[in-house]
């Protein structure tokens, strides 16, 4: 089973990207949010990556992020929801957005997913309702490996010393993160987690 690629943005299409790894171009369906993602031509990716095998089919379902890839996994898995119909959800909305919409019983913000009608969405929204707040949003896992004594530990704690939600702390510095990169002091990193937080 493939779960991941790293190599070259080859080619692309509405609904589809070719990674080309070591000199072999897989074929990969993705979202349009996991597209917009992948930048330009020529770069080098990694997609997180689902395998699915039917009858008469084969194909490499590629993600963004590894969270993205669990909620795709938890939406295929209701009735009436196929891989073409998970990914419509997926680009319309983050996971972020998703995880909200599902634990707040928001059926309406999923029924923006192009071809997805409201008793879809009361489905989706229902029979994931309980599994949304048990999974972890795509910058709470990007800290979840923080070792204790970093510079983003001591970020998330100083948010929280400010009077910030753990969670919300937590993902403000996974954002800040993101903008400044690995190697960012604790200084920069509570200077723009601050304003991720406020926004």
């Amino acid at each position: 089973m493939i779960a991941k690629l790293t190599g070259t943005f080859d080619d692309f299409g509405p609904d589809w990207a070719v990674i080309d790894v070591g000199g072999v171009g897989y074929l990969v369906h993705c979202s349009a949010r996991t597209l917009d993602g992948l930048g330009v031509r020529g770069g080098r990716v990694t997609v997180h990556t689902e395998m699915q095998v039917s009858e008469n089919d084969m194909r490499l379902i590629g993600f963004a992020s590894a969270s993205e890839r669990e909620w795709f996994r938890l939406l295929t898995g209701i009735q009436g929801v196929g891989s073409k119909m998970a990914l419509a959800v997926l680009s319309a909305l983050t996971v972020e957005e998703l995880q909200r919409a599902c634990a707040g019983g928001d059926a309406a913000m999923v029924a923006r997913a192009q071809g997805v009608g409201p008793k879809l969405a009361a489905r989706i929204v229902n029979e994931l309702k309980d599994k949304a707040g048990a999974l972890p949003s795509a910058a709470g896992a990007a800290l979840a490996s923080v070792p204790a004594g970093s510079a983003s530990a001591d970020a998330v704690s100083a948010l929280q010393n400010l009077g910030f939600k753990p969670n919300v702390a937590t993902e403000a510095v996974a954002r800040a993160l993101e903008e400044l990169g690995e190697g960012a002091g604790l200084n920069d990193l509570v200077r723009v987690a601050l304003k991720r937080a406020a926004g």
